[in-house]
């Protein structure tokens, strides 16, 4: 009985501290709903689908930046109601580190929008967005939980792939690729999401 004591509170401690560091990790990461990944990826197939229509077709710019807009605003307002029906700060912490590491590249992308539109190289804009987008998701993926962790890490390499074959694509394929990234696998992945944080719910 004696020889079985030490190991018994050994086990205990070591549950204990795997606890506590699981804790410190889940305070320190940013979860981000599936519900905002599909409200964008429908924002993003909608514009797919406005910019389709011949009458519309050479209008696909402004609608595609709306999108951004509308998209954007979907997604921050979703993350911004699960944040704070869990009862965590709106932009402290993870919230806002996953923010800034987000910034950076997407400011680069709307400087580059407003150089390549001045000096008439549109074509060059998709595959501008959708590259400098999957850098700045695959810059805060570090940030995000850990059981989301791959998920976003590959949705962010595969807009990145994607930009750079929207730069070897003629100007007619843009939309079609540009529908691909911001609408459809803003969509799969927000169900993906939201499939495993459901999980992840049920299991606590």
């Amino acid at each position: 009985m004696r020889s079985n004591t030490p190991v018994a509170m050994d086990s205990h401690a070591l549950g204990t501290l795997n606890y506590i560091r699981a804790s410190i990790e889940a305070a320190g990461a940013f979860a981000v709903p599936g519900t905002a990944g599909i409200a964008m990826g429908i924002v993003g197939l909608a514009a797919m689908g406005l910019a389709t229509v011949p009458a519309l077709a050479p209008h696909w710019l402004p609608i595609w930046l709306i999108a951004s807009v509308l998209g954007a605003g979907l997604g921050v307002v979703l993350i911004a109601r699960h944040r704070s029906g869990a009862g965590l700060p709106l932009y402290r912490g993870p919230a806002r580190r996953f923010v800034l590491c987000l910034g950076p590249a997407l400011l680069a992308g709307a400087v580059l929008t407003a150089v390549l539109y001045q000096a008439g190289e549109t074509r060059l804009i998709p595959g501008t967005w959708l590259l400098l987008y999957g850098s700045a998701v695959l810059s805060a993926t570090l940030l995000t939980a850990p059981v989301m962790m791959r998920l976003i890490g590959t949705m962010g390499a595969l807009f990145v792939l994607l930009g750079a074959v929207a730069y070897t694509l003629p100007p007619g394929w843009h939309n079609l690729v540009l529908g691909s990234g911001f609408g459809l696998l803003h969509l799969v992945f927000g169900l993906l999401i939201g499939r495993l944080n459901g999980r992840a719910e049920s299991a606590a």
